[in-house]
């Protein structure tokens, strides 16, 4: 692997280019959330949109889904929805006088959770151990999920009636929280002037599979993080510990999900090592939502805070 383009085939790297490309005319004037998704799934995260309704959130996901051939499910997340709707459940069947798993949607590639915190606590929590591990348990057995499995969730703001904020817990498992904005003005009149999003969606092609996926993550994975990077890292994830406006600050695994997700977003930038730059791109949408403030200040501010605290040396 050389220095500079630790993508060893050249043909997966143009396909990644492919998608990318895909994604980003789909989704007009978005290029670092549409790169920041691409590092969340290549490094085998999960996503976090959180914006009003109407910016493009089920359009990325959609797009992601089609782009590398992933089943795509949706479930809308309501207030009367149940654990079972999401996970499946066990039916008694008369001829053969046994319970027969019915699967539910979340067998799949992309679930996108549509609006994950109008649902209540308890059937937010039916995307724990999913999230987690791989796999769900109903009645007393475990079952795995399809090789990927990616959550893109989406959240309108707290400040919108009938939702239910995310558990610590919960956010925990969401290696990374974009907001997509409202577009500039260049981009929102190429959409008005341009194809209905639907129309495109159903056109796009894929141009990666579940195969070549877990090629980039394998080659995410085999990205060199030095020791002095690693020293950078570490700092970020002590200062975060020790700041008087942060009850509880970013846990060892957060310290892994950003060095993981760091890795992918140098591969995607073409190289075969992590620089503190990297860190520096994913360090807000990773450290955000998982900051518990002691006082007024939002999570993102507290990172940003961070970054410029702790120096580079």
């Amino acid at each position: 692997m050389s220095a500079t383009t630790p993508l060893r085939d050249e043909i997966l790297h143009q396909r990644l280019e492919a998608a990318l490309a895909q994604v980003n005319r789909v989704l007009l004037g978005k290029p670092r959330q549409v790169k920041l998704a691409f590092a969340c799934l290549i490094a085998g995260g999960h996503l976090l949109l959180e914006d009003v309704p109407g910016v493009g959130k089920t359009t990325l996901a959609r797009a992601l889904a089609a782009s590398f051939a992933l089943e795509f499910q949706r479930v809308q997340f309501t207030s009367d929805l149940l654990p079972s709707d999401i996970i499946g459940v066990g039916v008694y069947e008369r001829e053969t006088a046994q319970f027969r798993f019915h699967p539910g949607p979340i067998f799949c590639g992309l679930l996108l959770a549509d609006e994950i915190n109008r649902a209540t606590p308890k059937t937010q929590s039916a995307l724990l151990e999913a999230m987690a591990e791989g796999q769900v348990t109903v009645d007393g057995q475990t079952r795995a999920l399809p090789r990927p499995f990616f959550v893109v969730a989406t959240q309108n703001p707290l400040d919108l009636a009938g939702t239910f904020p995310l558990p610590d817990s919960q956010l925990d498992r969401f290696m990374l929280r974009l907001s997509l904005d409202y577009p500039d003005a260049a981009a929102e009149r190429a959409l008005l002037a341009g194809d209905d999003r639907r129309d495109l969606l159903d056109q796009l092609a894929p141009q990666l599979d579940a195969a070549a996926l877990a090629a980039l993550n394998r080659q995410a994975q085999g990205v060199v993080a030095s020791n002095a990077l690693l020293d950078y890292l570490q700092a970020l994830l002590a200062a975060s510990r020790r700041h008087a406006d942060i009850r509880t600050g970013l846990s060892p695994r957060a310290g892994l999900a950003l060095l993981a997700a760091a890795r992918a977003w140098a591969l995607l930038g073409g190289r075969a090592y992590v620089l503190p730059e990297d860190l520096q791109a994913l360090f807000v949408p990773l450290a955000a939502h998982r900051l518990v403030p002691s006082r007024g200040a939002s999570g993102d501010s507290l990172a940003r805070a961070l970054l410029a605290e702790v120096a580079v040396d």
